[in-house]
């Protein structure tokens, strides 16, 4: 259950704000890194499947250490966690410049990983404390925060690849900015125990010490709605800007801005979430979503140009806005489960959408083209289409 409040306190204010900004900078730091892609390929020297298999390291790193959040806050707290967590975080991405073999750049990805799925699951279990002391949704929103924070990520690394900025300077600049602002907002996260912001229910399922097949079941749908929405990020972050220079031939500045374009729509669908899935519910709302987001990638892709591309990256990002938050929000409240337990789980499961993806198109793409390759992304919309109807659809 949720504690309701007529009106959030200034504490709670405060903490919202402080997770927002640790949501930022999470989005901030490896969307710094993507639209570099196609120099790191290039100083690599390595085909669209080697430079795959390097990207798919990182969910790698994410899939191992994923399931491993849960006690490391259970133990450190979600605050200290994602906090300080930024921090190693950034640290990991300083490894990239200095790469000289593919592997050695797919270690540092690993590294990325696996960092990134523990703060990932720690700021969301934050972020979900918070809004039990707002007794309202705030999780569409903070999502919406991160995906600002790839934005303003994606249009740095545009802006310094276009500029020939060093990668190993324009990471430390990206580095010590989004560590400290990692550390200020440790300050005003919420103190105490992780289930403070709970009260009991009388009437709630018990809690089982072990899944039912209906659980079971659920998680697995759930996660294949995470992976879902993870593959269509994926598509914009991994391959938007090789689509774009090599396919399209667009300049490096221009290219950079198909993750750009996705994660703008994303961040509107996402700032405007919590308010359209009151009205609609949020089994209509991703349905619908992902049904918008097949259409247009789809049609992109048929008409190939760079601004049908940039259009269907950004009907892609706006479609599937809030299949991620409701896939974690349907989880963390599975009756009959531990606190946690669910939204760690599919927060795993979204992992493979990241480690899946990569290769796989890469496969394609080498052996067609990368245009048929970015059809993984209609597939996923429609694959999203079909198992949404296990979402709860709350008006």
């Amino acid at each position: 259950m949720t504690t309701l409040a007529a009106a959030p306190t200034r504490q709670a204010r405060r903490a919202r704000a402080a997770v927002a900004a640790l949501f930022l900078t999470n989005g901030a730091v490896f969307f710094n890194v993507v639209p570099r892609y196609p120099q790191i390929k290039a100083d690599l020297g390595v085909s669209n499947a080697l430079f795959g298999t390097a990207i798919a390291a990182m969910p790698v790193g994410a899939l191992l250490a994923g399931l491993l959040a849960g006690a490391v806050i259970r133990r450190l707290g979600s605050a200290r966690t994602a906090s300080f967590g930024i921090v190693l975080l950034t640290l990991a991405t300083l490894i990239i410049p200095f790469a000289p073999h593919w592997t050695a750049f797919a270690g540092a990805l690993f590294v990325v990983g696996a960092l990134d799925s523990i703060i990932d699951v720690a700021q969301n279990a934050h972020g979900l404390r918070v809004q039990r002391l707002y007794g309202r949704s705030i999780l569409n929103s903070l999502h919406g925060v991160w995906s600002i924070g790839a934005v303003l990520g994606g249009l740095m690394g545009s802006a310094a690849a276009g500029l020939s900025v060093p990668i190993g300077v324009h990471l430390t600049v990206s580095a010590v900015l989004f560590s400290a602002i990692a550390l200020v907002a440790f300050r005003f996260l919420l103190p105490g125990a992780e289930d403070a912001e709970r009260v009991a229910d009388q009437d709630a399922t018990p809690v089982s010490r072990s899944f039912t097949r209906a659980a079971v079941g659920m998680l697995a749908a759930l996660g294949v709605l995470a992976a879902a929405g993870a593959l269509v990020e994926d598509a914009g972050a991994s391959w938007g800007a090789l689509y774009l220079s090599d396919d399209l031939k667009a300049g490096a500045a221009t290219a950079g801005l198909a993750v750009v374009a996705m994660q703008v729509a994303m961040t509107v669908g996402r700032l405007a979430g919590d308010r359209v899935v009151d009205r609609f519910g949020q089994r209509t709302v991703v349905r619908a979503g992902s049904a918008l987001a097949a259409i247009g990638m789809g049609a992109a892709l048929a008409v190939p140009s760079v601004p049908s591309a940039l259009a269907g990256f950004a009907l892609a990002g706006l479609g599937v806005a809030t299949l991620v938050p409701a896939a974690m929000h349907t989880a963390d409240e599975l009756p009959g489960l531990a606190p946690g337990t669910g939204l760690t789980i599919v927060s795993w499961l979204l992992r493979g959408g990241f480690l899946l993806s990569p290769p796989l198109v890469g496969l394609i793409a080498d052996q067609t083209s990368l245009r048929v390759g970015l059809l993984s992304v209609v597939l996923a919309g429609v694959i999203t289409v079909i198992f949404g109807r296990v979402l709860v659809n709350r008006a």
